[in-house]
């Protein structure tokens, strides 16, 4: 039986709409900062025929105010501020504030991208109004059926009309799955034109490692904040020994869960070796993970961010849906000594290691991923770049 079993199966196609219709061409459903991020060379391809619905999944004030300072000027911006104590009530309510507002959209193309609650919403409001859906970001797999995103991507890759695969591997993961291969492009990721976009000049990244007190490759940057993570008191605590332990100031952009976490365990001790500062504007976070010895996390966007800034990772996770920076640019540990001792390995020739980073390619693609997205999503939807519409290519 499908995955996807119950849902709309992908429509064979979508005819007799002309883009007057559409209202805006494409609508982008997301809900967090990484997916804005990613979505933003999107949002300026598509310019005045995109329209942007914004869940409200991360809620919290000083990430809030972060996205917006990260979000492209857009007079087609909607925001629903979904917020629950639950995932499940999460995803419900936005289902249900998603199908509203897709009803004043006759025919648009639904564009969701990762495997965030948001991007599931999306997609299962598109499925039930029998809109076309895209999936960028498609084909990611961990294998662990303990992490919500595996979930999420896989379902949303099986009602998806069109899934934009970041890479070879990507794709095969969905062949494997039984998704015709006229529904899978392979496009790079889009990670790679933000961050080219977004990333200062040296000139002003060591303005910014200056303002701090910082100098290049003598730092390490860590980020935590996954819930199986930051949820498990004994977890938190040894990841943060871990950093404290390391033999080179630790910046630690403080993400808001991070924090309610840590004083409700009563670890706030734990951060003071630490050089705690709030969540930062994209620019600035990429300016610091440009100039650092390495870099710690469990984000998943960051282990691809890592491949483009040539910079190592030690990723501290169970599993990881982005195995293509394994043994290149960085290695997968679980919570505990692993960190230490996997960093040490990155510190022991910063600069050798920077040397060599800069000369592998980054698996994600060169910075035409926009592009090769825009293209399948208008010789699947033709109606979305102004030509008479007809057979959807699938």
């Amino acid at each position: 039986m499908s995955l996807a079993a119950g849902l709309r199966a992908p429509s064979a196609d979508h005819r007799g709409t002309t883009r007057a219709e559409t209202a805006g061409g494409v609508v982008l459903v997301c809900g967090t900062r990484p997916e804005l991020i990613k979505l933003s060379p999107l949002m300026s391809h598509f310019g005045d025929d995109c329209t942007i619905v914004y869940t409200g999944q991360h809620y919290d004030d000083s990430l809030y105010s972060r996205i917006r300072a990260d979000l492209p000027p857009s007079a087609r911006f909607r925001e629903l501020g979904v917020t629950a104590a639950g995932r499940g009530a999460q995803l419900g309510k936005a289902i249900s504030a998603l199908d509203e507002v897709l009803a004043a959209y006759p025919h648009p193309v639904v564009l969701v991208q990762g495997d965030t609650t948001s991007a599931l919403a999306g997609a299962l409001a598109a499925n039930a109004r029998e809109l076309p859906l895209v999936h960028i970001e498609a084909g990611l797999r961990s294998h662990d059926r303990a992490m919500p995103e595996e979930h999420n991507r896989i379902l949303i890759d099986h009602v998806a009309d069109l899934c934009c695969a970041p890479t070879d591997l990507n794709r095969l993961n969905l062949l494997a799955e039984n998704i015709p291969s006229e529904r899978v492009a392979v496009t790079g990721n889009t990670v790679v034109e933000a961050l080219r976009t977004a990333l200062p000049s040296a000139e002003d990244r060591a303005t910014v490692l200056s303002a701090r007190g910082l100098r290049r490759d003598e730092y390490a940057l860590a980020t935590i904040h996954r819930p199986e993570n930051v949820d498990d008191p004994v977890r938190l605590a040894e990841i943060l020994r871990e950093l404290c332990g390391l033999p080179l100031p630790v910046v630690f952009p403080l993400h808001p869960r991070t924090g309610k976490s840590v004083e409700r365990f009563g670890l706030t001790r734990l951060l003071e070796p630490l050089l705690v500062i709030e969540p930062q504007a994209y620019p600035a976070f990429l300016a610091l993970a440009a100039e650092a010895a390495v870099v710690i996390s469990d984000s998943g966007g960051i282990q691809e961010e890592v491949s483009v800034l040539k910079r190592p990772v030690v990723v501290v996770r169970r599993s990881t849906e982005r195995p293509e920076i394994s043994g290149l640019f960085g290695v997968l540990v679980p919570a505990g000594p692993l960190i230490g001792i996997e960093t040490a390995v990155w510190l022991n020739d910063v600069a050798g290691h920077r040397e060599r980073l800069s000369l592998l390619p980054s698996p994600y693609g060169d910075g035409s991923a926009c592009r090769r997205i825009a293209d399948a999503i208008e010789a699947k939807f033709p109606w979305v770049c102004g030509r008479e519409p007809g057979l959807s290519r699938r």
